[in-house]
């Protein structure tokens, strides 16, 4: 139900300011009072919503969305406005991942770099066969890893974020026919530069592998192929 009605607010067919009454709720999408009840509190939690006795339900603006909530990045690469979703993903993880790359590359321990290491050759092993379950899977580790090993708490938690893209990729068909193995070797730069404390060099790899990340989503807005690196 949640899902149903976060959808149809990415998707602009309820609009900021638009008022419904619960019952509005239960008509529209057919259900009880309880689970419409429910459903509400749920989106007053990520912010999309606020409800007000004698007012009604009231769609708020998507700036004032929690923007990182993972199932709200969902909803908004699967609606017609998922250009601005990936774009703002992109611009984001440019910001921030290399950054990452640097302190992980001070800070991390020789069990991290090792996992680091170990999730960069399964991401080029499961490009190499075609496995795309495997690759996402491979990827979203990597990722995870890499922003924990920063020892920034903040940044540890965009991980969700990123995987929700991965995910988002795959389960939208975002995915080329072909995965691009030279390309996604860039992580195993990057898990050496890691591994060796090489700073400069792990959060140029990082940025490497990025500009390649938007240079796809830009070619995809575009309508051209893309090759995914992660």
């Amino acid at each position: 139900m949640v899902d149903r009605i976060g959808r149809s607010l990415a998707a602009g067919e309820l609009r900021a300011g638009e008022v419904l009454r619960l019952e509005d709720v239960q008509e529209r999408y057919g259900v009880s009072r309880t689970v419409a009840r429910e459903a509400v509190r749920v989106l007053e939690s990520k912010r999309v919503v606020t409800s007000r006795p004698r007012v009604g339900v009231t769609v708020r603006p998507m700036s004032t969305w929690n923007l990182y909530d993972p199932q709200v990045i969902r909803w908004r690469l699967a609606s017609p406005r998922r250009e601005a979703q990936l774009r703002e993903l992109a611009e984001l993880r440019a910001a921030v991942e290399p950054h990452a790359a640097a302190l992980a590359a001070a800070h991390a321990g020789p069990g991290v770099r090792q996992e680091l290491i170990a999730h960069a050759r399964a991401l080029t092993s499961a490009a190499r066969a075609g496995d795309r379950e495997g690759f996402v899977a491979a990827d979203s580790a990597f990722h995870r890893v890499l922003l924990t090993a920063s020892g920034n708490g903040m940044f540890a938690q965009l991980a969700d974020v990123t995987e929700e893209l991965f995910a988002a990729r795959r389960d939208l068909l975002l995915l080329p026919e072909k995965l691009d193995t030279d390309a996604v070797m860039r992580h195993l730069d990057v898990a050496e530069a890691i591994a060796a404390g090489r700073r400069a060099e792990a959060a140029q790899a990082v940025g490497s592998i990025l500009e390649s990340a938007r240079n796809e989503v830009e070619r995809l807005l575009e309508g051209g192929a893309c090759a995914l690196t992660g």
